[in-house]
């Protein structure tokens, strides 16, 4: 697959950094997609530096100064950065959103874990909805759409929180409110806690999947604000989530097994009858 006109590395990040994001992204118009891959590649990058092993405080902090001394006009020669804030600009993105996202990436160095579904809400907030909602100044979208937008964004955060458990207990991360487990007879999600009380663990994983869909069904009521031929990426990402938790759904011990994933040819062919479908 050839590269688009945007930056190698730029690319690289992105392609590296999601699979179901980026091989929905490349059916955006080339206008479109390349803003995409920018801002793809800035929260990527973020996210990377807080979780390496061993985490790379210093170059999540390095990367937040530049973004603003960038911010503030001067060239930091960080083409991530750089052009990130050049489309920040041209498309309208709120300072407040990026300062919420960074606020996000910054508490994975602070905080661990989390008690109650509030607390993950503020987290989510500056992970995935404001995400959600520079996407929407991207596409251009007209006002109205931007509660869907950040539904949705907070859909894809929390089945990602469902999948990558394993993952996060060897980071030392729950973000899975601890008032939630409390409710299943739960003290963690350490594989052996949930193999110790499997029908505990099985009801909770199936329950909170259920939260998910219901706040990706209300993030889905947005796609009426997209105009067709943007939303074929859109809907095969959300698509591709869906399929994520339906695998989790049917059996919750997966996620201490495997990353579940759609594959390529998965999303590829979910893009071709999303064609079908809205054409």
């Amino acid at each position: 697959m050839r590269k688009y006109t945007v930056n190698s590395e730029i690319y690289d990040l992105f392609k590296k950094g999601s699979r179901t994001y980026f091989y929905s992204s490349i059916f955006f118009p080339s206008k479109v997609r390349n803003n995409v891959f920018i801002l793809y590649s800035f929260v990527r990058k973020a996210d990377n530096l807080v979780d390496s092993i061993p985490q790379n405080k210093e170059g999540f902090y390095e990367f937040k100064n530049k973004y603003e001394d960038g911010l503030s006009g001067r060239k930091t020669n960080d083409i991530i950065i750089d052009s990130f804030i050049v489309m920040m600009k041209r498309v309208g993105i709120e300072k407040e959103w990026v300062k919420s996202f960074l606020d996000s990436m910054e508490a994975d160095i602070t905080k661990s874990s989390y008690k109650t579904m509030k607390e993950s809400l503020s987290y989510m907030y500056g992970s995935a909805e404001v995400v959600g909602l520079m996407m929407g100044r991207l596409l251009c979208l007209k006002d109205g759409h931007q509660e869907s937008a950040k539904m949705l964004g907070r859909a894809m955060q929390y089945i990602n929180f469902l999948r990558d458990v394993k993952e996060d207990n060897s980071l030392g991360r729950h973000y899975i409110p601890s008032e939630i487990l409390e409710e299943y007879n739960l003290s963690s999600l350490d594989y052996n806690e949930a193999l110790s009380k499997r029908k505990d663990f099985t009801a909770m994983m199936k329950n909170e999947i259920k939260r998910y869909l219901k706040w990706q069904k209300m993030g889905e009521e947005g796609f009426r604000y997209i105009p067709k031929f943007l939303l074929i990426p859109i809907r095969t990402a959300s698509d591709m989530y869906r399929y994520t938790a339906s695998e989790i759904y049917r059996d919750p011990f997966v996620i201490y097994r495997r990353k579940v994933k759609p594959s390529v040819f998965r999303i590829l062919v979910r893009t071709f009858l999303n064609v079908i479908d809205i054409y």
